[in-house]
């Protein structure tokens, strides 16, 4: 649904007297005339522009600045997180005071394997609503399963973007790495979240050579909930048996700071 226009919602009086009272603090702050002209010629200034002003003025902290120069592509940060999700952080967001909770050697070593998202709170269901259902495939069948109301927390998450097995387990003849100790197998949430966050930002599927894997998450019956991503049919969502050992589990790293 698209969004009404401000003429739609406010009188043109109100829209010229807070433009007018907004550049008249803006020429106080030292913005000259001319300076009005460079958003108007560059779309992508534009742009950053509204972002900037919508999540309330935010500066990434010099760690998150320094991990998305590691990280490249594989980082979704706050401002991705107002762009494609329409969440837009406050003063009072703690990503906004966070460093990020890995050490800069761990992500140089990951940097190329794994994609560091901020994931915040939003359920499956949440998800589809503010993306669109067409990236989302239905879950009907799962409508009471309140994993899919989970919403999970605030928090870093730096996520394998191939799956691992678990040690013992039959690979299949792919050359997937193991989940070791450092590593956590994460909610069906989190990998739903990163899933979707990740395709809309950079067109890239996480788990494409394996196209499902399992989540730390259980559905009311005990099974083992797969998350993962299909063109076109969106988002997917299966159950496993519990002792089932061929398939791929999802995994984060563990914070180590």
């Amino acid at each position: 649904m698209g969004k009404k226009s401000i003429a739609n919602q406010i009188s043109p009086s109100q829209v010229s007297g807070r433009l007018a009272t907004w550049h008249r603090v803006m020429e106080e702050a030292g913005l000259e005339f001319d300076d009005l002209q460079v958003p108007i010629n560059d779309p992508e200034m534009r742009k950053r522009l509204v972002l900037f002003w919508r999540n309330g003025g935010f500066k990434s902290t010099t760690s998150q600045e320094r991990a998305r120069e590691i990280m490249g592509n594989n980082f979704f940060g706050v401002e991705e997180v107002g762009k494609y999700f329409q969440i837009f952080s406050t003063r009072f967001d703690p990503f906004l005071h966070t460093n990020i909770s890995f050490p800069e050697a761990v992500l140089e070593e990951l940097k190329d394997t794994h994609v560091l998202i901020a994931v915040y709170p939003l359920s499956v269901f949440e998800l589809r609503d503010k993306t669109g259902c067409e990236l989302i495939c239905d879950p009907s069948h799962y409508i009471k399963e309140p994993f899919l109301k989970n919403r999970g927390e605030q928090k870093w998450q730096l996520i394998n973007k191939a799956g691992v097995v678990k040690p013992g387990q039959n690979q299949e003849d792919r050359p997937l790495k193991l989940l070791t100790e450092y590593d956590e197998v994460p909610t069906a949430q989190v990998v739903a979240y990163s899933i979707i966050g990740h395709y809309l930002a950079t067109s890239e599927i996480l788990f494409k050579d394996v196209t499902c894997v399992r989540t730390s998450s259980t559905d009311s019956k005990g099974n083992i909930v797969r998350v993962g991503y299909s063109a076109p049919k969106g988002l997917l969502i299966y159950e496993d048996w519990p002792d089932d050992r061929y398939y791929i589990w999802a995994s984060t790293r563990k914070p180590s700071i």
